[in-house]
């Protein structure tokens, strides 16, 4: 099992990539002042409106000795770099990516050194990844990580949003929920063909009636 935590130089190679490619910058405005700079439609977080973005050279290094910061892809120029972006999902076909939407993502901070968007496509391709079947509340970021794919020269892999799979309750299953996991619905007794009949009700992609 690939432990991200254990690869943080692996991905400080990936950041120095972008770095020398002009599309980082630190930035050290808090999530307060963020939030109060530029408001966001309901339940999206505020885009944040490139506060840091223009700061000198020398501003910056007088900063970056004083202050924690987090480092930012200019999104703007990302996407002036990758050109045209798409990527193909299953049951749509070829898919066009737009990524003025986010803003300039954060890509690591000082006591997080990396991010889930560049871990995830540095691993993917590391491992050989050629098809990705998540949930569909990661379908928006897909964008994002066809674009660092673009800018890393990483393959970018097929995709597969599915419905999110619901307990009785109808919250979502989740780890931190402590939901049923597939070994546990087996140690418990659960027949394979009862934990399928399980998973299509539940809205899992791809199930037929057992």
């Amino acid at each position: 099992m690939r432990v991200q935590s254990a690869h943080l130089p692996e991905y400080q190679a990936a950041l120095g990539r972008l770095d020398e490619r002009g599309l980082l910058y630190p930035c050290f405005c808090s999530r307060a002042e963020i939030a109060a700079a530029q408001s966001a439609p309901h339940g999206e977080e505020p885009k944040y409106p490139g506060t840091c973005r223009a700061l000198s050279a020398g501003e910056r290094q007088d900063r970056m000795a004083e202050k924690p910061y987090a480092l930012r892809l200019d999104m703007a120029e990302a996407a002036r770099q990758a050109g045209p972006l798409q990527f193909f999902e299953e049951g749509q076909g070829w898919v066009g990516v737009t990524v003025s939407r986010f803003g300039d993502g954060v890509l690591a901070r000082k006591d997080t050194p990396t991010s889930y968007h560049l871990c995830v496509v540095h691993d993917d391709a590391l491992q050989g990844i050629t098809h990705v079947t998540r949930g569909e509340d990661l379908a928006t970021v897909t964008a994002v990580h066809v674009l660092l794919q673009r800018l890393l020269d990483l393959p970018t892999p097929v995709y597969a949003h599915h419905k999110l799979l619901l307990g009785a309750d109808g919250k979502r299953l989740a780890k931190r929920d402590k939901a049923a996991t597939l070994r546990s619905m087996r140690e418990a007794g659960e027949s394979p063909v009862a934990i399928l009949n399980r998973l299509r009700d539940a809205g899992a992609p791809h199930i037929a009636q057992t």
